[in-house]
């Protein structure tokens, strides 16, 4: 696992080494004369900030970037790299004692075991992760009925995503489903779909 905290900061060049080996699991190496492959298969997570000065959306603190500033910010990312995310999610700031009084949820325990439990589906079903999944075998996992094929590629559509963001929801939909123990649903869908939203205005294309 690779945690990347304050995504932005980080080189461009940095980052972009990084596309290869999300994509195929290894990384190439040329040096003069030589090249060589070494195994680089890992689950990327990133954290940063909503603009440079943090407080973008905050509620009870004013952002001091101009709409210029955040733009700039954001396209430290470009666009081929951020489409590699399968998930991302917004965290909003919260009063301390809105914060104090949050529930505690479940368990680490409860969660580890419905996870394990999810990884265990696929195996059984696939011989390997969902994340694994390509091509046909992907196609056939995730099988749609005509109505949600077709309602998934209008979502698709209406959010400009990829031919690489639409294998992503899929793997992402089954992975959902995998943790309810359910067939893979509409709601399955949208709800991968909506894990991808937020990468909208992040981002250049170069």
């Amino acid at each position: 696992m690779l945690f990347l905290d304050e995504l932005p900061e980080f080189d461009r060049k940095v980052l972009e080494v990084l596309r290869e080996p999300l994509e195929t699991g290894e990384i190439h190496i040329s040096r003069a004369a030589r090249q060589v492959t070494f195994p680089a298969r890992f689950q990327l997570l990133a954290a940063m900030n909503p603009c440079p000065c943090g407080y973008l959306g905050h509620g009870r603190r004013a952002c001091r970037c101009t709409p210029e500033q955040v733009m700039r910010y954001r396209a430290k990312i470009s666009g081929p790299l951020l489409d590699r995310f399968d998930l991302m999610v917004e965290v909003g700031s919260l009063p301390l004692e809105e914060l104090q009084q949050l529930p505690s949820g479940d368990a680490t325990a409860t969660v580890r075991a419905r996870v394990v439990a999810a990884r265990e589906r696929q195996w059984q079903r696939q011989g390997r992760s969902n994340a694994e999944l390509q091509g046909a075998e992907l196609d056939e996992v995730c099988a749609l009925p005509e109505a949600e094929r077709s309602y998934l590629n209008q979502l698709l559509e209406k959010l400009a995503l990829s031919a690489r963001a639409y294998h992503r929801v899929l793997r992402v939909a089954r992975t959902l489903a995998d943790l309810q123990d359910t067939a893979l649903a509409r709601t399955h869908l949208l709800q991968a779909v909506q894990f991808r939203r937020g990468l909208a205005g992040f981002g250049s294309n170069e």
